[in-house]
């Protein structure tokens, strides 16, 4: 299976990959369970693999596990919001309890929530950059199950929003993409990063005109930037899934005729 390099690193020439093929200069492909833990100040005593982040800026993407009877707060830095995902087992957030599929939004000035598990749990735990644009100003606690599944434009695509914010543009989803159903060529104006919750999926990466295809299972991580050409006729999942997606920032989302050729002189 064609791996990407850890995804700290920017990759910036291609590299040669199984059977020749270019492999993307982007992290993609990665299973969170290869990555090496990592330490948390602001969440001491759990394990945490990092997906992503920047060390200038403090933005970082991670997944983390909480121990059995673990209690901290939500952590977290000043002049930053965050956002938690629980994946399995249980936490209770300021005296909320969310089970698997429950979601917060914390703004920027919201820091030091209770936070614990009594039987342990695996979160996503986000924390963005201050963006002095952003409208939402309280937390958003909620239990995804809850929503409905809205119809895409594609056939066997729903997604469920967790928050919008419309100063910002600033989107965090689900998409459920059923067994069998195939992503057209697409393309987003900013970064995108998803996280596989569950089932069995192939995607394709278009690569200096080739589409580079692999499998994700429960844990694959993606962290796309803006513009890049993906999907196509070999993007398709192998069984029903649940993918969390998140842009920073307000983004038009266009579809490509295929997957084009790097412009001419590269």
């Amino acid at each position: 299976m064609t791996r990407c390099l850890p995804p700290l690193l920017v990759l910036l020439l291609l590299a040669a990959g199984a059977g020749g093929q270019p492999k993307p200069p982007v992290p993609a492909f990665i299973q969170a369970d290869e990555l090496e833990d990592v330490f948390l100040a602001s969440l001491p005593g759990v394990r945490a693999k990092q997906l992503a982040g920047d060390p200038a800026t403090r933005r970082t993407s991670n997944r983390i596990d909480l121990p059995r009877g673990w209690q901290g707060t939500s952590g977290g830095a000043p002049g930053r919001s965050m956002e938690i995902f629980v994946i399995a087992g249980s936490v209770t957030l300021a005296d909320v309890e969310l089970g698997p599929g429950g979601y917060a939004y914390l703004p920027a000035g919201s820091l030091g929530f209770n936070l614990q598990s009594i039987d342990g749990a695996r979160i996503l735990f986000f924390v963005n950059d201050a963006d002095p644009e952003a409208v939402i100003r309280s937390p958003i606690i909620l239990n995804s199950d809850l929503l409905p599944w809205e119809p895409t434009a594609t056939r066997g695509i729903a997604t469920r929003e967790l928050r919008n914010d419309p100063g910002t543009g600033a989107t965090t989803w689900l998409m459920r993409i059923d067994a069998a159903a195939s992503m057209p060529w697409q393309s987003s104006s900013v970064l995108r990063e998803g996280y596989l919750i569950s089932g069995t999926y192939q995607h394709a990466e278009c690569v200096a005109g080739e589409p580079v295809a692999d499998i994700y299972l429960p844990g694959g991580y993606f962290y796309r930037p803006a513009d890049t050409v993906n999907g196509g006729p070999l993007s398709r999942a192998e069984t029903d899934s649940v993918w969390l997606l998140r842009e920073t920032s307000g983004a038009e989302h266009s579809f490509a005729d295929g997957c084009p050729p790097p412009p001419q002189g590269d």
